[in-house]
């Protein structure tokens, strides 16, 4: 092995004993929340109802019966599915922090669950992955640190795995195993070719996952693509005029539910006399990249413009978009379903490096020192 490699395999192994754990934590939570939405659909029956028409409650129906069941907490958004789904009403306020979900049958009324999402089984796998279970500024730090480290050592790693000559090449990339192998032997394979089917994965979950963690780093990838709007979304200020709609949620929800060409209409009402109401459509069930993003103002309805990424899927420029399907890629919905059971798959190899790359460690360690294996 030349100079080069020694140095590098010496700073993969050191950063995997650092953030190994830590890996193993953020890329597994992964895999158990990869199907979060569809086990949630399975097991909690208050998400759909038995519907005997088409036709739903406005929302200002909707509206009055929420606050009336959870008085004094900020209404965020009145959502509707075109399938049997319930209407989801979202309560959200970050200072003092709380986060409700309501579920209230679209023809009757009835509220049918309050779910408090801070607490819960997905809940805790989300926390874990997102923060590591520690208080969110502290740990989303820390999974920032953590995910940059990775980068370098995936990068590391790949250097390490490209054989001398393209020769050898189809060797690296399959197991080759006899019944002479050693366990050491078979596990250093594991690791190199797991390795090498997930690097690309891991590039595209660590990319995507920066841009969440890493504003700077969100704001060079959007430029690199040509982007020029802001990607931070805002609430365009609406200037106090005399009102002249009487019910502006229900005006526009009667506008879009005629067009029936989503999958789900939100609305979000205005939280302030100089707040504008904004209504997102979404075509797909699957995914958000394609959601149609309009601001209104409540006064007269007329349509308010933004100077971000956030507004009408046709005006979104092909920057806009690779930000907008940030999210979908990172939890592989961008290809629905199969997409899922992809980064499902990739996260799990993923998880499974620091436990084969800490055995490669434990074996070295029992044949020479650390120090023999540095120099």
């Amino acid at each position: 092995m030349n100079v080069f490699k020694k140095y590098i395999r010496c700073i993969h192994r050191w950063l995997g004993l650092l953030i190994g754990l830590l890996v193993f934590v953020i890329a597994g939570t992964a895999c158990v929340y990869a199907f979060q939405e569809e086990i949630q659909n399975y097991t909690d029956d208050y998400r759909f109802c038995k519907r005997t028409s088409r036709s739903s409650l406005l929302p200002e129906s909707i509206q009055k019966i929420a606050v009336t069941a959870l008085p004094n907490l900020v209404l965020h958004s009145i959502k509707y599915f075109e399938n049997d789904h319930t209407v989801e009403v979202t309560f959200y306020n970050s200072d003092p922090t709380y986060y409700y979900k309501m579920f209230i049958h679209p023809e009757t009324g009835s509220v049918l669950h309050i779910q408090n999402m801070d607490e819960g089984f997905f809940n805790f796998i989300l926390k874990g992955h997102m923060y590591l279970w520690l208080p969110a500024k502290a740990g989303s730090i820390l999974v920032r640190y953590v995910t940059i480290i990775f980068l370098v050592m995936v990068i590391t790693g790949f250097i390490l795995w490209l054989p001398k000559s393209i020769k050898y090449l189809k060797k690296r990339a399959w197991i080759h195993w006899n019944h002479s192998s050693s366990w050491k032997r078979k596990n250093w394979t594991l690791h190199s070719v797991t390795g090498f089917y997930s690097f690309a994965f891991a590039i595209l979950f660590i990319c995507t996952g920066l841009v969440w963690v890493l504003p700077e780093f969100a704001s060079f990838y959007y430029k690199v693509f040509g982007g020029q709007k802001s990607i931070i979304y805002r609430d365009p200020y609406i200037a106090p005029t005399t009102r002249c709609i009487d019910k502006p949620l229900d005006s526009l929800y009667q506008f879009y539910y005629s067009q029936k060409n989503f999958a789900s209409l939100e609305l979000h009402p205005p939280v302030s006399d100089s707040s504008s109401i904004l209504v997102v459509t979404n075509p797909d069930y699957s995914s958000t990249w394609r959601s149609n993003y309009h601001f209104f103002n409540p006064n007269n309805l007329q349509e308010v413009s933004v100077d971000h990424i956030w507004s009408s899927f046709k005006n979104a420029t092909n920057a806009d978009k690779i930000m907008r399907l940030n999210y979908d890629i990172h939890i592989g919905s961008v290809l629905g379903f199969p997409g899922k059971i992809i980064a499902f798959l990739s996260s799990l190899l993923i998880a499974s490096l620091p436990i084969t790359g800490c055995l490669i460690w434990f074996g070295r360690r029992s044949k020479n020192t650390l120090s023999q294996n540095c120099h």
